[in-house]
Formats: C-alpha cells, sequence, structure tokens
C-alpha cells in the first residue's frame, strides 16, 4: 500500500545567520537582467562581429567556385570562433558558473558542439569544392593536393576528424553507450584538435589576418579563453588541493544502496561553498584516482567537514561505500547556481527523487521563509537522510512529506493537481527540483499543470 508520511512542526526556525525577511515581496522576474540573456547575447554578437569580419574583407564574389570558396571562408570563421566558445564554455570561470549554472553552460556547449561540428564539416566540404570548381580538377584531386601539399593542412584535417570522433561520442544514442569516465577524457581531444586548427587558421585565414585589428581580436581570443581554461580548470584546483588537503574522514551508510562520505582538511570556509553546489571529486587511491566525477553537497559546508551523499550507481559511486578513512581527495569546485541565489518569493517548495534529496537536504535546512519539502522515493528504507529531515521540519516549523511507492503508486501523485491540494498558493512559489530524469521531468509538466511560471522553477542536473 502507498503511504505518504508528514513532519510537521512549529518551532522557530534555527538561526543560519542572516535572511531576508520571510515575508519580503517576491522580487519581479526581468528576463533582460538575466545573467543568461546577456551572455548569450554576447555570444550572439560575438558571431556577429565575425560575420562583419568577412563581410568588411570580401570585395565581391564571381562565380560558382567564387561562392563555395566564401561560404567555406564563412563556415570556417564561425566554426572557429565557435571553438573559442566551446571551450570558454567549459572554463568554470566561477561568476559565470554561479550566475549562469553548471548544467546550462553545459547544455549550450553540447548544442554549441553540434553546430560547430557541423560547421568543421562544412568548411571542409565547401573549401574543397571550391578549389575544385575554380582550378577545374576534380574533387578527391583537390582533397589529396590540400592535405599533403599545403603546409599545416595535414594537421587541420586531423583535427577536424578529431573533432568529429567527439561529436560523435557525444551524441545521446552513443553517449549512453559510453561509461561516464571514458566521455569524460574523450573530451579532451577537443584542446589537440583546436590546437592543429589553429596553425592552418594562421597560414591561410585570410579573414583571421585582415589587418592589425583583426589579427589583435582573434589572438586575443584564443589567448584569453586559453588563460581562463589553465587558470580555472587546472591551476587553481592545484592550489585548492595544497591549500586545503582534504581527506576523508568518514563513511556511514544512510540507506540500501547509499553512503555519506565526510571530508575533512584545513581552511574549508575558504572554499566558500554554497548549499545546493557540487564538486567534481577524485579520491586518490588505487582504482579511482582517474576519474572526477560530480556529487552535490548533501549538507551545508562548515570550517570541519563537506559531506556528499552518493547512491551506488556505476563503479565510482559503489566504490565509495568501502573507500578507507585518510584517504586524499582532489575536489574541483564549489560549482553550480542551485543556489538561494535562485529565490524569488518568500514561498519555496523542495521536490526530490530517490538520491536527488541531497542538494535539497542541505537548502531546506538553509532558504529563508516558508518553505516545504516532497521527498518521492521507492520505499521506507529509500528514504535517505529522513532522520535529518524531519529534525530540520522540526527546528524551522517547516513540512515534509515523504511520497513512498506501494503496489498502487505514490501516495502524492506527481500532477498538478495533487500539488496544488498539497501545498497553497502553489504559484506564487519558487520550486527547486532534483532527482532523475523521468521525475524531473514528470514534475516540471505537474508544476505547469498547476500554474507555476517557469522561471520559478530551478533544476540543475549534474549529468555531464
Amino acid at each position: 500500500m502507498a503511504t505518504v508520511q508528514h513532519a510537521h512542526a512549529n518551532r522557530g526556525h534555527r538561526d543560519n545567520g542572516p535572511h531576508p525577511s520571510p515575508h519580503a515581496p517576491p522580487r519581479p522576474w526581468r528576463p533582460w537582467r538575466s545573467p543568461a540573456a546577456w551572455l548569450l547575447l554576447l555570444i550572439h554578437a560575438g558571431a556577429a562581429a565575425v560575420l562583419g569580419l568577412w563581410w568588411g574583407n570580401t570585395e565581391r564574389v564571381a562565380g560558382a567556385g567564387g561562392w563555395l570558396t566564401n561560404a567555406g571562408r564563412i563556415t570556417g570563421l564561425l566554426a572557429g570562433y565557435g571553438c573559442a566558445v566551446l571551450l570558454a564554455l567549459m572554463a568554470r570561470v566561477p561568476v559565470v558558473d554561479r550566475t549562469v549554472g553548471s548544467d546550462r553552460l553545459a547544455r549550450w556547449h553540447a548544442m554549441g558542439g553540434r553546430y560547430t561540428v557541423s560547421l568543421v564539416i562544412a568548411h571542409t566540404m565547401f573549401i574543397v569544392w571550391g578549389y575544385a570548381v575554380t582550378s577545374g580538377t576534380g574533387v578527391i584531386d583537390q582533397t589529396v593536393t590540400l592535405v599533403f601539399d599545403y603546409d599545416d593542412m595535414l594537421m587541420a584535417t586531423i583535427g577536424m576528424l578529431l573533432f568529429v570522433l567527439v561529436g560523435v561520442v557525444s551524441a545521446r544514442a552513443a553517449r549512453r553507450r559510453v561509461s561516464y569516465e571514458t566521455w569524460y577524457y574523450l573530451h579532451f581531444f577537443t584542446y589537440l584538435a583546436v590546437f592543429l586548427a589553429f596553425f592552418h587558421q594562421l597560414a591561410y585565414g585570410a579573414d583571421f589576418l585582415a589587418g592589425p585589428v583583426a589579427r589583435t581580436l582573434w589572438y586575443g581570443l584564443y589567448i584569453g579563453v586559453a588563460g581562463l581554461l589553465v587558470w580555472y580548470r587546472f591551476l587553481t584546483p592545484a592550489r585548492r588541493v595544497l591549500r586545503h588537503r582534504l581527506r576523508v574522514a568518514e563513511v556511514h551508510r544512510e540507506a540500501p544502496g547509499v553512503v555519506s562520505v565526510y571530508i575533512t582538511g584545513r581552511h574549508l570556509g575558504e572554499l566558500g561553498a554554497r548549499p545546493g553546489q557540487f564538486f567534481r571529486w577524485r579520491f586518490l587511491t588505487p582504482g579511482m584516482w582517474w576519474t572526477a566525477n560530480p556529487y552535490s553537497l548533501s549538507a551545508p559546508a562548515d570550517e570541519r567537514y563537506l559531506r556528499i551523499t552518493v547512491k551506488a550507481s556505476g563503479g565510482h559511486s559503489t566504490a565509495l561505500a568501502h573507500i578507507s578513512p585518510g584517504t586524499r581527495v582532489w575536489a574541483e569546485g564549489p560549482y553550480g547556481a542551485f543556489t538561494a541565489a535562485r529565490q524569488s518569493s518568500s514561498k519555496v517548495l523542495l521536490l526530490a527523487g530517490g538520491v536527488g534529496i541531497t542538494p535539497l537536504r542541505a537548502l531546506f535546512e538553509t532558504l529563508p521563509g516558508s518553505v516545504t519539502l516532497v521527498y518521492y522515493a521507492r520505499g521506507v528504507q529509500d528514504l535517505a537522510l529522513r532522520f535529518e529531515l524531519d529534525e530540520i521540519a522540526a527546528m524551522r516549523g517547516a513540512a515534509v512529506h515523504y511520497a513512498v511507492d506501494g503496489p498502487e503508486g505514490p501516495a502524492i501523485p506527481l500532477t498538478g493537481e495533487a500539488l496544488g491540494g498539497l501545498v497553497a498558493d502553489l504559484p506564487a512559489h519558487d520550486v527547486y527540483l532534483c532527482g532523475p530524469p523521468g521525475m524531473t521531468a514528470a514534475a516540471r509538466t505537474a508544476l505547469r499543470e498547476a500554474g507555476v511560471p517557469g522561471q520559478r522553477v530551478h533544476h540543475e542536473t549534474f549529468a555531464f
């Protein structure tokens, strides 16, 4: 029989530091003030500038060969710009990550990757075809000539093939068939592909080297992106490892297949980790040191401990249940915008599914205002961190509802009608949502049916 259990309390809210008044009016939604909107505008403005560069350097286009060659120039310029944008999106610049969100940046990166790979292929085809038409040779002969007789073109060809390889592996159908670790490390070929292609731009890119201004802007773009990558992807994590000296303090079983890992170290307060954020964790022990997986904090960070709660769903997460105290840890982060900074209303609904409770548990303790938590799980035994949730609810006078699957389905159907009946004035709430893909998709539909504006639904996935 499906069951619903409730925990209510009317005691005061635990003091977690200064918070906005719980009765403060919601902040109005202004899309034009969104950091994501400004970043997109900047990216599109850069693409327009690239097209303007081609336009300014093209006096006229004559004949089929000229049109094809210029199509190759345009797609090549946009591909070169797209490569820089792709790398910049994944540079993990803190101010961008915390305002736009890691998952949104990853989605843009994936979408931009598809466009860039298509542009690279189109550039190659148009250039070869255009040169073949202009010189009166066959496409195959022209291809052989370009690749083997032109300086740096062999490297550019290898770079193009690497781009295509990464694009194929990143395609949704292929992505499901490779491990996270394989997918993660194959993406490093992108750096090599950009490096190999860069030299043929120097040799043959008339638009790339059109004049001192264009040359300075292109070099500035590539050098700037390279600097961001080196600083934030490599040097900053290494500096933090030396500074904080993280190590495993304790492993605690929370539910079947679910464990909490407590990590301790020095000067943890300097990390600035916020409830709802995540780190990429690399545990320096045999069999685990070579991969870094994203896990969110399941409790507010303090000067003594960081805590993650992980469900066994793969080799890395399963091994965490057996990791030894004292194991050294390499942590990159904190990352993510799934924090109180997104809150615009004094009323909040937290919707958790399965191990998606982990970031919501930290937010449940710390978000200001009136907070309600609804937690969906397969069974009572799968309600990880339940004791803590009940304790938090009692301390802050909040409500927590457990929806547990049974023969008749979940006791609280994931529908707009059910959620609206459970939470009064639901459309005025901010909703923080975390769970498996099927659950989050159903929750988005239910919230839309209940009249919750899309900009009030906050969701961040770590599947990248």
